[in-house]
């Protein structure tokens, strides 16, 4: 059952942003979560559009969304997984 919908901004270059993509990957696999990873640079995002909806600077990518809420970057979501109980390798 999904439980989590996730939205990521990243970049490719970034590994924070592969890491959490790739959980992101690992969690929809085991049918725990659905979600989506924007590309800033080819959807053409920028901080200041992420900084407009959470209400604050961003300084760091990725920044990641659960269920609408606004988590941090990928240690944020780690941490948050983790208080969760989810399982994941990554």
């Amino acid at each position: 059952m999904v439980k989590y919908q996730v939205e990521i901004f990243g970049r490719e270059s970034c590994p924070y942003c592969q890491r959490a993509k790739n959980i992101l990957e690992e969690l929809k696999v085991a049918g725990i979560a659905d979600g989506v990873y924007h590309d800033m640079i080819v959807e053409g995002i920028t901080k200041e559009d992420i900084a407009a909806r959470i209400g604050k600077e961003v300084r760091t990518v990725p920044q990641v969304f659960v269920n609408g809420n606004h988590v941090g970057g990928c240690d944020n979501f780690v941490a948050f997984l983790t208080a969760e109980g989810v399982k994941f390798s990554h």
